[in-house]
């Protein structure tokens, strides 16, 4: 078995306490409570950076925050994550 990240497993036990208001909408945003995994849940596991957490987050919330404009963020996060592989080669 994988041994699991402690800053992660804290983070987690530290949000959990966090959820106990509900009504905070800096713990609890209303633009992401429609989805299965909240984006920083996801981004954390996973060891995104920067341009990936960024795309997940915008792609997560559009239909609930601010729409298309999320969109245009996330593609710009994309183009730049594209760039950066392109320069590599």
């Amino acid at each position: 078995m994988q041994e699991e990240d402690k800053s992660f497993i804290n983070f987690k036990v530290i949000k959990e306490a966090l959820k106990e208001n509900k009504e905070d909408k800096i713990v609890n945003p209303s633009h992401y409570i429609h989805n299965a995994i909240e984006p920083i849940d996801y981004i954390l596991a996973n060891s995104l950076n920067y341009c990936e957490a960024n795309v997940v987050k915008y792609i997560s919330r559009w239909k609930h925050k601010n729409g298309i404009e999320d969109l245009q963020k996330a593609k710009q996060y994309i183009d730049i994550l594209i760039k950066s592989e392109k320069d590599k080669k």
